[in-house]
């Protein structure tokens, strides 16, 4: 069965990655009223399929918060430098004024 959820986070939103056992591991978003867990899936190899996927949404995420909040936090890796090193000649940014 599949579904599509939309929501928007509250201003109490947050994420954490906690445990609901010993041996299920869970990335849960508490969105301020809705709550959502992504466990562990019951297959072999489960533990990787939740890593590769909570990887997916922290980059996605990253990019996300860059985009509409640019000044609070440096750009992911995948949009570039936000600062150029130029060195040698007019343009020179080195050590010495």
């Amino acid at each position: 069965m599949g579904f599509n959820v939309s929501c928007t986070p509250g201003k109490n939103a947050a994420a954490a990655y906690m445990r609901v056992t010993e041996h299920v591991p869970a990335l849960v978003m508490y969105l301020d009223p809705v709550n959502v867990a992504i466990q562990l899936p019951p297959f072999p190899g489960g533990d990787v399929v939740l890593a590769k996927f909570c990887r997916e949404p922290a980059r996605e995420a990253a990019k996300l918060a860059a985009e509409i909040d640019p000044d609070d936090e440096p750009a992911p890796p995948e949009r570039g430098p936000r600062h150029l090193l130029v060195t040698g000649g007019d343009g020179d940014s080195g050590g010495d004024y």
